[in-house]
């Protein structure tokens, strides 16, 4: 008998309604927002990627599905969804359109990695992508976003936690005051962290060895080597979150996976579906669109794991 290849899922009759709700809700709360939907392709080129998630990411690294086509180019199934949108944005002049582009899609996308509760080699993402704004008031409104579609959904014990990981001048600065901590502790830190110090020391922050999640309970907040420019953005975000009444908690080592973001970072993330806790993950990358051939223009938004939520639906 023919099986299903592992870490995907069939949806059942019984089971396709609830997909059906969670789309026809993200379409109604993107709506209200005033944000459009945009389709992407399901592969891209591979330098897409390589060049938007960036080449020293576990994602691109380890987790893509890559593959050369009948003309032997390099094709890369869609991974997430910002690399795409930031491509189509380019190529099909949208940024000639009035600005902001406020876009949202629902999409598949594919990984290599274990699967677990929560965690699918094919899965999908609720996402939003706000291209052209670079004020903090447009960070807080791709939040209330989100928070208003969990909201909806009736998802309402989760934690929101932002951070900032400033912009490259700042960061250099950070980057070497880490490197200088994690020195003192090289030979304990695993071998993908004792790389990643060269290539991306904020990467460390994301290990899940026990030693290395020890050695930087006490590392450096980047907060504390944020410019001027960075920490007032940083302070005037914090501001409107307090006036719409959405809480939320500084994180200082939230860093996320993608080495597009600048400034602000955010997750929110819940307790009640175990280890893989983060819902909804996003913020700012105001160099990506000019990183991928285009023109400099600030973008903001988020990845929604539809798996996550409707396993945290169920939990309720």
């Amino acid at each position: 008998m023919l099986n299903i290849p592992k870490g995907t899922k069939d949806v059942l009759p019984k089971d396709s309604y609830k997909w059906q709700y969670l789309e026809k809700t993200a379409r109604e709360v993107a709506s209200l927002f005033n944000f459009n939907e945009i389709r992407t392709p399901t592969f891209e080129h591979t330098e897409v990627f390589l060049r938007g998630v960036g080449e020293t990411t576990d994602i691109v690294n380890k987790e893509m599905y890559t593959f050369l086509d009948k003309g032997s180019r390099s094709i890369t199934l869609k991974p997430e969804g910002t690399a795409g949108v930031a491509r189509s944005f380019i190529e099909n002049g949208l940024y000639s359109e009035p600005l902001p582009q406020k876009l949202f899609y629902i999409t598949q996308c594919f990984r290599y990695e274990r699967p677990q509760a929560g965690r699918l080699r094919e899965f999908h993402q609720f996402g939003v992508e706000l291209l052209g704004a670079d004020t903090p008031l447009s960070d807080a409104e791709t939040i209330l976003l989100a928070k208003t579609y969990l909201n909806r959904l009736g998802i309402t014990e989760l934690s929101l936690y932002i951070n900032s990981i400033g912009c490259p001048t700042c960061r250099a600065n950070f980057h070497k005051a880490l490197k200088e901590y994690l020195k003192e502790s090289y030979e304990n830190l695993c071998d993908l962290c004792k790389e990643r110090m060269d290539k991306n020391p904020l990467r460390v922050f994301d290990c899940k060895n026990e030693n290395c999640k020890e050695i930087i309970k006490n590392a450096p907040k980047i907060t504390d080597y944020l410019c001027e420019d960075c920490n007032s953005h940083f302070e005037k975000l914090k501001g409107y979150l307090t006036a719409m009444n959405v809480e939320y908690k500084v994180n200082p080592y939230i860093v996320r996976g993608l080495e597009y973001y600048t400034k602000t970072v955010f997750e929110f993330v819940s307790d009640k579906i175990g280890a893989q806790g983060t819902v909804c993950g996003g913020g700012r990358y105001d160099g990506l669109i000019e990183q991928i051939g285009g023109k400099a223009t600030p973008g903001v938004g988020f990845g929604m794991g539809l798996e996550r939520v409707l396993m945290l639906m169920e939990a309720v």
